[in-house]
């Protein structure tokens, strides 16, 4: 069974066992518009709650991406590399950005829950 959660900053974190997905959630693809490039971490960063961890640039931005958790990125997406417009398209489905191994599993405690993050976001308009 996987628990998501979300940030204030727009990402949103799926958890299975030990390991993390981050994306940004369609909230933030909407107002960023049509994402024309991906940045990621490489695989065995550590990445910090907070900490910068992936660059999204779109017609209108660039925007930094934060890791919702503190720990190590195992994983990256390329695909969203090679097509950013991935993004736009399901970005909390198959344009994850990177995944990683939680080193501080608490950390999702304080985060917002799906009810939660959508009271947030209706909030931002």
């Amino acid at each position: 069974m996987s628990t998501i959660k979300f940030t204030q900053e727009h990402e949103w974190i799926r958890v299975e066992g030990d390991v993390g997905t981050v994306g940004i959630t369609d909230f933030a693809q909407n107002q960023l518009g049509d994402v024309v490039f991906v940045e990621l971490p490489p695989v065995g960063r550590k990445v910090t709650k907070g900490g910068d961890a992936a660059v999204v640039e779109s017609v209108k931005a660039a925007s930094e991406v934060y890791s919702p958790v503190t720990g190590e990125v195992i994983e990256i997406n390329q695909a969203i590399v090679d097509e950013p417009a991935k993004v736009n398209a399901d970005p909390q489905g198959e344009a994850w950005f990177f995944k990683v191994r939680l080193a501080v599993p608490a950390e999702l405690d304080a985060m917002m829950d799906e009810a939660g993050y959508a009271a947030f976001a209706e909030g931002q308009h």
